[in-house]
């Protein structure tokens, strides 16, 4: 499995002294890895990381054997993100959001922009501007942003944010589907250990800007019923300064 993402030893530290220490993983081609952890934990410190929206101290990133610190075009070049909330044009309906952004790209055509639609479910909504949206339509949006250029690594953060139970039932079978159907890499954030259950093949527990496990779903199940009890023990164990083999109690 050839990877799309590595990361070594990342430390970015901000002034109140919270973020991430020596962080270490990796993402390959057609796998689903999810960040797992409490409100606050790091996940989104690690992902405006690898895409450039922060500088980090120490460590090494590769986004497709590039550093985006170094060369943030090159690395991101195949990559779709949504970070934290999608900045939007309330005036603009969704439709021209997704021309004026496919701009930027110039493989990109009417086509690419009804396709982002039509994934993301918002192909009946499409000449709807954007102010008239609820907050799951346009998290829905962001989305569809992320898709837009069909990318071979889409870096999800909270994804789920504002979706009803229908439309996050249906973002996870998409994950999934274009996962397994299209090789297409996957890591997504959430605090939410069931989202991650469901649709992810590996899953980074982070705890306090700490790594304390990195385990393949499996594992995780062979050892507790959920991957909730999985998560609890191990918070528990890091909260008492245990420590304990990768996928072992």
């Amino acid at each position: 499995m050839e990877k799309v993402l590595e990361i070594l030893n990342l430390v970015k530290l901000y002034k109140n002294g919270r973020g991430v220490q020596n962080i270490s993983f990796s993402v390959g081609e057609g796998e689903v890895v999810g960040l797992l952890g409490p409100n606050g934990s790091g996940k989104t410190t690690i992902m405006k990381a690898l895409t450039g929206l922060c500088r980090y101290q120490s460590g090494a990133i590769r986004v497709f054997g590039a550093d985006p610190a170094d060369s943030i075009e090159k690395a991101l070049a195949n990559v779709g993100c949504l970070i934290e909330q999608p900045a939007l044009y309330e005036n603009m309906t969704a439709k021209r959001q997704l021309k004026l952004m496919s701009r930027y790209y110039p493989q990109l055509n009417d086509t690419s922009v009804e396709f982002a639609l039509k994934e993301s479910g918002l192909d009946r909504y499409a000449n709807e501007k954007v102010r008239r949206y609820s907050l799951g339509m346009k998290q829905r949006l962001g989305i569809a942003m992320a898709l837009l250029s069909d990318p071979a690594f889409i870096i999800l953060d909270e994804p789920g944010n504002g979706l009803d139970i229908e439309a996050t039932v249906e973002l996870r079978q998409k994950i999934v589907s274009l996962a397994k159907e299209k090789n297409k890499a996957f890591l997504v954030s959430s605090h939410q250990a069931d989202d991650i259950e469901k649709m992810c093949h590996r899953v980074i527990i982070i705890y306090e800007g700490h790594l304390i496990d990195d385990v393949t779903l499996e594992d995780a199940l062979r050892l507790s019923p959920t991957l909730e009890d999985y998560f609890l023990m191990k918070i528990k164990a890091a909260k008492n300064g245990a420590s304990s083999p990768k996928g072992e109690c």
